[in-house]
């Protein structure tokens, strides 16, 4: 069975594998640098969140550390040790070639559920074995992945962890509950080579702990003391969240950039990820740049069908 087939999930989510994707992922990536831009994939593997039958991959069943997709249901594969090295070498090698096309950085996906999250989570892991139990345990699938990319990139090219408190199974889900877990969470993860973390939240404008109106990245940033990227809903009035018996994202109208500003001039994070907003106006930056937001447009649910 292949684990590079279990990592997808969804129909049309593009692979970074294979020579003719990664040749055409470079001609993306000139073009990138050619506009004058820098680029980084973000490498993914859904695990458990993968059900059989989708397509291209059609039975190839979800991979998880406990066969849970949510927290008491067993309805996916138990991943092996030998599975479990497998995917560490093969983020090892998609960050690899992402170096060898020109890349400018990676992105390492340990969020919103998916697998390396899975792992994380004490809710989808019920190991007994050296990756279960105490959060140090659960962080060492996550910390030997990051560790072979390092050892596949050299000390130099930048490493990027996107990580989240909630999972898409669970909105109110949590890895820390407060500044002390977070830091006995997330300096074992910067300690294993992470340069950059990308800390997602669903409203950028939340604090994460009583008591403080630092949000997540601006704790993680404090605790490790190195750059962390905020998101979550930025630009926009309202959190991604579907609307009830809706399946896609829910639809917002632009919203003022000034608390996103002041915080940002606070030094409470170093870079902003823009999702929906950027979606809806595919010139987002320049036109923030330039002071032209009144021309920004709301972001609806067909924007995720269409080429604007």
């Amino acid at each position: 069975m292949s684990i590079i087939l279990a990592a997808s999930g969804f129909p049309g989510v593009p692979y970074f594998h294979g020579e003719e994707r990664l040749a055409a992922w470079k001609k993306v990536v000139d073009a990138v640098h050619e506009a004058g831009g820098k680029i980084a994939p973000q490498l993914w593997h859904v695990g458990a969140a993968r059900k059989a039958g989708t397509l291209p991959e059609g039975d190839v069943p979800g991979y998880s550390p406990s066969g849970m997709n949510m927290p008491g249901k067993l309805n996916r594969h138990i991943m092996t040790q030998q599975d479990i090295d497998d995917v560490v070498q093969a983020f090892a090698r998609g960050a690899a070639d992402a170096q060898r096309l020109g890349f400018d950085a990676v992105e390492l996906h340990a969020a919103h559920g998916y697998l390396i999250d899975q792992f994380f989570w004490e809710g989808t892991n019920q190991r007994e074995d050296g990756y279960g139990g105490s959060v140090q345990n659960r962080s060492r699938f996550a910390i030997e992945i990051i560790a072979a990319v390092r050892a596949a990139v050299g000390a130099d090219f930048p490493i990027i962890l996107r990580w989240s408190q909630w999972k898409q199974q669970d909105y109110s889900a949590r890895l820390a509950e407060s500044p002390e877990q977070l830091e006995a969470f997330i300096k074992p993860l910067s300690d294993a080579g992470v340069d950059i973390f990308h800390c997602s939240q669903r409203r950028f404008w939340e604090s994460e702990f009583e008591g403080s109106e630092l949000n997540l990245a601006g704790w993680v940033r404090k605790i490790t003391g190195k750059p962390a990227i905020t998101v979550g809903s930025v630009g926009l009035n309202a959190d991604f969240i579907p609307e009830p018996g809706q399946r896609t994202f829910r639809e917002a109208e632009p919203a003022s950039l000034d608390e996103l500003l002041g915080r940002m001039e606070a030094n409470e994070f170093d870079l902003v990820a823009v999702g929906r907003a950027l979606i809806a106006n595919p010139s987002w930056v320049d036109m923030v740049q330039a002071e032209r937001l009144d021309e920004l447009k709301p972001f609806r649910k067909e924007h995720l069908g269409e080429l604007i």
